[in-house]
């Protein structure tokens, strides 16, 4: 008929999808408001990273510095300059189990050095120097220097997490583990390992013993021998730093 009129279909949409994108947008406002306040915290950490590298590389060139001064005074009176004893030693494994005997075999375990060519830092007293010369035949080991703990812990850190083997990719593997110690990032490890500070203990078993590899050129003495008498094993002192510079 010329009177009617054709009515428009009306579209319903069912409540159960009306709730769902309402959650779901609830969910992504929130996890944009997260995102906003991560990136915040994020630039403000990279700010307090850089501060703090910036003060440890301060710190490093004063000590050096003091170094130089305290040489060259001493040389100007006539005398020597007998350095501080060093706190800090690198220790690799360089033998294997033929012929190791119960104690020293202990030791190497407590020590972690469990394979050929692991590595560890280890915080020297006389303790510790007892345990190394115990098990002196079996190791080299020596006092590192600034430029090689860096090369060691950037190249071939990796963390223990849960008794699993991490690598450490982010800042945020260092500080979910180690924060509770205002340990943040890599360059806290670096300088908390190299100066042995308060919490050298909890950083050191943070970080996974270092598989290194065979030196460039393999050894060049007999392993039985002692480093002083041509051969590789025992205390090298600084000579430590190029052994590692040939495994790592």
């Amino acid at each position: 008929m010329a009177g009617w009129v054709r009515m428009a279909k009306v579209v319903t949409v069912p409540e159960s999808v009306l709730k769902k994108r309402k959650t779901l947008e609830k969910i992504n406002a929130d996890r944009a408001a997260k995102a906003v306040i991560a990136k915040k915290d994020a630039k403000n950490k990279r700010q307090v990273i850089f501060k703090r590298a910036e003060s440890y590389v301060k710190e490093y060139r004063s000590k050096e510095r003091d170094e130089i001064r305290l040489k060259r005074a001493a040389k100007a009176n006539n005398s020597f300059y007998v350095p501080a004893e060093a706190k800090l030693a690198f220790v690799v494994r360089i033998k294997g189990i033929n012929k190791l005997a119960p104690k020293p075999r202990k030791i190497l375990q407590l020590l972690r050095l469990t394979k050929i060519n692991s590595g560890v830092f280890v915080k020297l007293n006389k303790a510790t120097l007892q345990m190394l010369q115990w098990v002196s035949p079996y190791i080299a080991w020596g006092y590192p220097n600034l430029k090689t703990t860096r090369e060691l812990i950037y190249k071939r850190a990796f963390a223990k997490v849960d008794k699993q083997r991490i690598p450490i990719h982010d800042n945020s593997v260092v500080e979910t583990t180690l924060g509770k110690y205002g340990v943040i990032c890599i360059e806290d490890i670096i300088h908390e390992i190299f100066t042995v500070g308060p919490n050298f203990k909890q950083v050191n078993n943070f970080l996974w013993p270092f598989g290194l590899s065979n030196p460039t050129g393999g050894f060049r003495g007999k392993k039985v021998r002692h480093f002083i008498e041509g051969g590789e094993c025992g205390n090298r002192e600084d000579k430590i730093n190029e052994l590692i510079q040939r495994m790592n």
